[in-house]
């Protein structure tokens, strides 16, 4: 029984660590996208409008 229940633990941390490192993946995945958006913005700025 002892086993089983190393297994079950086992089974809630890798559980836990995958939906972790999706939150992780996609807040950098929006901050990136964000960066490029500004830089896409700035770039217009001051090469047309300036």
């Amino acid at each position: 029984m002892s086993n089983f229940g190393y297994y079950i633990a086992c089974l809630i941390v890798i559980i836990i660590g995958i939906f972790i490192v999706k939150k992780v993946v996609s807040c950098m995945i929006r901050a990136i996208v964000g960066l490029i958006v500004l830089a896409v913005l700035a770039y217009v700025y001051f090469m047309y409008l300036r």
